[in-house]
């Protein structure tokens, strides 16, 4: 087997995960478009292995080893991220990346959850000031 065509399925599997992180907006399916660029590393780590053991007599095979850690990683990066996308989509109700730029500002008060009226949570320092004085 010639090293050409896992390197030419890696590249085409990181360019699609590439286009995927850039044009999406779904935080989802960017977790899932890293995950795409991880495997295509993946793929050519083994495909570089096998290539470089044929002319080595003493393997140790450490581009699979080095695939077996990056799996591992992977998995935990994969899990965690979706536990922060699952808890901002509970407080916030959406996962798009666009309506999520910052994270520090609490939810829209002007929607129309607010009531309409005047509430003294929402109100300033000085409006509090001169309701009490």
């Amino acid at each position: 087997m010639h090293l050409a065509y896992p390197a030419v399925l890696s590249a085409l599997l990181f360019c699609t995960g590439l286009y995927g992180v850039l044009a999406r907006r779904n935080a989802i399916l960017v977790l899932m478009s890293v995950e795409l660029m991880l495997n295509a590393v993946n793929l050519n780590l083994v495909a570089f292995d096998v290539w470089l053991s044929k002319t080595a007599q003493d393997t140790l095979h450490s581009g699979q080893a080095l695939t077996l850690f990056t799996i591992a990683i992977a998995a935990a990066e994969i899990g965690i991220g979706l536990a922060i996308v699952l808890a901002v989509h509970r407080n916030r109700g959406t996962s798009d990346i666009d309506k999520l730029r910052d994270t520090a500002e609490g939810p829209d008060t002007d929607g129309p959850d607010n009531g309409g009226g005047s509430d003294e949570a929402t109100a300033t320092p000085v409006e509090k000031a001169e309701a009490t004085a």
